[in-house]
């Protein structure tokens, strides 16, 4: 895990971002097998959207793929998008190791595009033993 990753997850308050998510919800705005609005080639592998009553440094709401699963907040991708220039952080919420498989290639398919660090807030292997 690089220097940034570290720094991230160590101020990361895992349990804040879940009891805000619980509270707040999240508004799905481009369901599982949606195009992109710009890049329509682009098509989502799960439901993406954002958090509500957030906001972002690129002053948009917070942004989330939320899977079929029960598990809560399960991790977060910190992307950079070379596109835009810009970084943001892109919240797993009840997603399943599968969908976060998914969205870690859907994220880092193209590098010279955007990419993303994916940090888990438990290990994978206890996402896979709890079903």
């Amino acid at each position: 895990m690089n220097t940034l990753a570290r720094l991230v997850e160590a101020r990361l308050d895992w349990d804040e971002w879940e009891r805000l998510i619980r509270r707040s919800g999240c508004t799905i705005d481009r369901p599982r097998g949606s195009r992109h609005p710009v890049f329509p080639e682009i098509i989502y592998p799960i439901d993406y959207g954002y958090i509500n009553g957030t906001l972002a440094g690129d002053g948009q709401e917070i942004d989330v793929f939320v899977g079929t699963g029960q598990a809560g907040l399960v991790g977060v991708l910190l992307t950079e998008d070379f596109r835009r220039g810009d970084r943001e952080y892109k919240f797993l919420w009840n997603c399943r190791p599968e969908e976060i498989y998914l969205v870690n290639g859907f994220i880092n398919f193209d590098r010279s595009l955007m990419e993303g660090r994916l940090i888990l807030r438990r290990r994978m292997a206890e996402l896979w033993a709890e079903g």
